[in-house]
């Protein structure tokens, strides 16, 4: 703590020495600056100097400007007087006076050079004047830029002095708290040398104890104790082994959570399997309305037994997961309920591999039909492979089960070190199977997708598609978990078992478990014998509270007889139920042999009407020919009396025939007429029949469907009855044997009390 405490101070003074030198170069940047600025104020002044003297001379010349101005004026007004005088003297006499002339020049040469000097002065005070402006505007410009970077400087300054000023305060007490923290350092470390001194007095003197104790103890075993039985495995073999229970509760929530997870894939393959036999009988032929092919008919057969080889996985890991408790030694040499578990899992391999040759016949049978594309013929082919895929890795499960449960009928069948090995491969087993089981997902929903977009499909169709896939994603999620499981639980199957000799040297015989666990409770009850005291005289309050208690369990025994007399109800009411719905189902099969006799006479008497009614429609024409007035109105009179389908539609055939015999005898041209509108009435009351009669035969389909679901769901309800009645037996069982132990134990409380 000293050490971090005097690291961080000597980081802060190096900060405050980094900022410090840091402050010393901004402090020589800024006595520079107002250097610079004074130098630049004084340039200022001389240029101001200047300025002023440069004025002065612009004033001077201005005012000698000024003055040269004015004698110009003078001049020239003399010369105009001496040019006006000239012009007098011209007009007074022809000669001119020759010194006024010279003069003339002279001041003409004199008034040129002064305005040509007047100019240049001019021309140079401008240039004076612009260059002055200049010159003045820079100096401005740089004083006021100068004035600028001095205020940023200060104002740097300030915060760096702000800021040193604050870190300056901030080290101050940092240190003082460091200071105060190292005198509390201190006065610990005192502390915790005067502890450790007297940690290390009491440290020699249990030293000391033990090494007495030790000297005691073996020179006591060594007068004691004849030999060491477990130097030697054969004298070791022969105590009695250690039991792990740690190990056994980790067995028995192990065998727990894969019983929950092969209840799931029990549920998946259910409803794969039976939504797979809907299918069969839906496509690619409906059963309902036409019979499928012979092969379709014995995959439904096969898939409708499914449940005979499914169910029995989860019945064997129902009972491994029983047959292991608290009190066992669980291993593979042990586990007896891991052979009939194998022997399921056998069991329906062979269902698979039974069912594999018709499912890759209908799969052929489907890409045999008028509308399948080549895509669909490519996801079916697909399918075929997965099925195959599927069916040989659960041969390979299978087989690595078998493995596994091989110990338990025969001790040397596998070694146990083989063990590690046959887990490692069906952990990788179960992630291929879910892999396989992955892979047919997914190209099922491709198919399906791809079944929908085809024109004849139906709403059974696509419902059941809907189920299989749901099914498929359910297999997919419970192989996924179990693999997962399998994997993360790979180490405790492998690790060694909670049963071996004492010292953990060598392995013992694991049928030896029995006989120890015997051996075990004989012990333990031994001990409770010889532990347990006499039974004092009971108290008379005791007594009482005894009476009371036998007299509740009286009590008790009564509610049960009750309640076994309630069940007893229930089951008798259940078989009243049962024997209802049976009438029911006779009374449906009843329903449904009428129904086929009556669409058997229809379509008897319709093949006899269309057949037999064309040849005796002429001659019944010929001698019941009609009036033509009547012959104009035959559609009201054939409407009015409508009679059923077959019928009428018979009829209509015999009307249609008389009406072209009589067609061929008439004549004139208004029966003609009346005959030709009569043979299109009739053709349109035809056609009216004839769908008339598709509809009949439409619902004659619905009846049938309805009637195979209703026996279906009557033949489900009759298992579930079933089922409920063995379960209601089992419990009847069970509370007659509790019944029977609770008598049996009253009887004994009251053999008791009487010998009291």
């Amino acid at each position: 703590m000293a050490a971090d405490l005097q690291s961080k101070y000597t980081k802060l003074a190096q900060e405050y020495s980094k900022l410090r030198a840091q402050n010393q170069v901004l402090k020589k940047a800024v006595v520079d600056e107002q250097a610079t600025s004074a130098s630049v104020k004084d340039e200022l002044k001389q240029r101001e100097q200047s300025l002023r003297k440069v004025e002065q001379e612009m004033d001077s010349l201005s005012f000698r400007n000024q003055q040269l101005a004015k004698r110009v004026e003078l001049l020239q007004e003399e010369l105009l007087a001496s040019e006006a005088k000239g012009k007098k003297s011209k007009s007074k006499g022809d000669s001119p006076s020759q010194p006024n002339l010279q003069t003339q020049i002279v001041f003409d040469e004199d008034l040129q050079k002064k305005i040509q000097e007047n100019e240049r002065l001019h021309i140079q005070f401008y240039e004076a004047d612009e260059q002055h402006r200049k010159q003045e505007a820079q100096l401005r410009a740089r004083l006021e830029q100068l004035e600028k970077e001095s205020d940023q400087h200060q104002a740097v300054v300030d915060g760096l002095t702000g800021k040193y000023m604050e870190t300056i305060e901030k080290l101050q007490s940092d240190k003082a708290r460091l200071e105060v923290k190292s005198q509390t350092l201190e006065h610990e470390a005192k502390d915790c040398r005067i502890r450790t001194e007297e940690c290390q007095q009491q440290l020699r003197k249990y030293q000391m104890e033990l090494n007495r104790q030790l000297k005691q103890s073996s020179s006591v075993i060594q007068e004691k104790v004849p030999f060491n039985d477990t130097k030697f495995g054969d004298y070791n073999s022969l105590n009695v082994p250690p039991h792990n229970r740690r190990h056994q509760l980790k067995a028995r929530d192990v065998a727990g959570q894969a019983l929950g997870f092969i209840q799931d894939l029990v549920a998946a393959l259910l409803n794969f399997h039976t939504y797979t036999e809907q299918r069969v009988h839906i496509y690619p032929l409906d059963s309902s309305i036409e019979a499928i092919s012979p092969l379709n008919q014995k995959f439904a057969q096969y898939l409708h037994e499914n449940a005979a080889y499914v169910r029995p996985l989860e019945e064997g890991l129902v009972q491994l997961h029983q047959s292991i408790t608290e009190d066992t030694v669980t291993m593979l040499e042990t586990v007896d309920k891991l052979q009939d578990f194998s022997k399921h899992v056998c069991t329906y391999t062979h269902f698979l591999k039974k069912i594999l040759p018709y499912q890759l016949k209908s799969l052929e049978e489907e890409c045999e039909a008028p509308l399948c594309s080549s895509s669909l013929t490519c996801k079916n082919q697909e399918l075929q492979r997965d099925m195959r895929t599927v069916t040989s890795v659960f041969d390979k499960l299978q087989t690595y089960v078998s493995l596994l449960a091989l110990p338990s009928v025969r001790e040397d069948a596998m070694p146990q070190t083989s063990s590690s090995a046959v887990f490692t491969q069906l952990a990788g087993c179960l992630h291929s199977l879910h892999d396989a089981i992955k892979e047919m997902s997914k190209h099922y929903s491709q198919k399906a997708s791809l079944e929908q977009e085809l024109p004849t499909v139906t709403q059974k169709l696509r419902t059941t598609n809907e189920c299989l896939l749901s099914s498929m994603g359910s297999l997919t999620n419970s192989t996924h978990k179990i693999a997962t499981f399998f994997s993360n639980n790979l180490d405790f199957f492998t690790s060694s078992t909670g049963y071996g000799p004492r010292g953990g040297s060598g392995t013992l015989n694991p049928l030896q478990a029995e006989s120890m666990l015997g051996n075990k409770k004989q012990a333990s009850a031994y001990m409770q014998a010889v532990r347990k005291p006499r039974p004092e005289s009971v108290p008379y309050t005791e007594a009482l509270t005894n009476r009371r208690v036998l007299t509740s369990s009286t009590e008790s025994r009564e509610g049960l007889t009750q309640q076994v007399l309630q069940s007893q109800e229930k089951i008798a009411r259940l078989e009243q139920e049962k024997e209802h719905w049976l009438l029911e189902a006779q009374l449906g099969r009843v329903r449904l042999e009428k129904e086929t006799q009556r669409i058997a006479e229809l379509e008897a008497q319709l093949s006899a009407t269309l057949g037999g009614g064309a040849t005796t429609a002429a001659t019944q024409a010929l001698a019941t020919s009609p009036s033509p007035a009547a012959q104009d109105r035959p559609g009201a009179a054939g409407l009015q009396n409508q009679e059923p389908e077959e019928k009428g539609a018979g009829r209509d055939t015999t009307e249609s025939t008389s009406l072209v015999g009589v067609l061929i005898t008439t004549t004139g041209s208004e029966d003609c007429r009346a005959l030709a509108k009569r043979l299109t009435i009739a053709e349109k009351s035809r056609e009216a029949m004839a769908e008339e009669l598709k509809v009949a035969n439409q619902n004659i389909s619905r009846l049938q469907d309805e009637l195979t679901t209703t026996k279906r769901s009557y033949e489900d309800q009759l298992s579930m009855m079933s089922d409920h009645l063995c379960s209601m037996n089992e419990t009847l069982s069970k509370q007659r044997e509790e019944i029977d132990t609770l008598k049996l134990g009253s009887k004994g409380n009251s053999k008791k009390n009487k010998g009291r």
